[in-house]
């Protein structure tokens, strides 16, 4: 299964346009969790291409990295944290706050998150 969900984030990463918004630089997280309840952190998000990145997460005491992509104002996210994996898919609003919803493998429902620039 990751290989599948690396394959098809890979794949976003060559078809994807570039955007006239940069994305990229250091965020402030807002969240919520499977069960519903808060977190908070930082995001860091380095370009390596001009449609794809790396992000790296700070929250509640956690940290995780992953590979992301963006299609207009599509913004997609894998990462690991810990022993699992999972996905984010965030809409990029017009001021650069990228607006989300994440799961990961195998657990039901989803979190949001909202990541703001500092």
């Amino acid at each position: 299964m990751k290989k599948l969900l690396t394959s098809a984030l890979f794949g976003l990463c060559i078809a994807a346009p570039a955007s006239a918004q940069s994305i990229g630089g250091t965020y402030t997280v807002e969240g919520t969790n499977l069960d519903g309840s808060s977190y908070s952190g930082t995001a860091e998000i380095t370009l390596t291409s001009d449609t794809t990145c790396t992000i790296h997460w700070v929250t509640g005491g956690t940290t995780s990295d992953g590979i992301c992509s963006r299609n207009g104002d599509a913004f997609a996210a894998a990462y690991v944290l810990g022993d699992v994996f999972g996905l984010v898919v965030y809409k990029a609003d017009g001021d650069g706050t990228l607006d989300g919803l994440w799961t990961i493998a195998g657990k039901d429902g989803n979190g949001t998150e909202v990541l703001s620039p500092e």
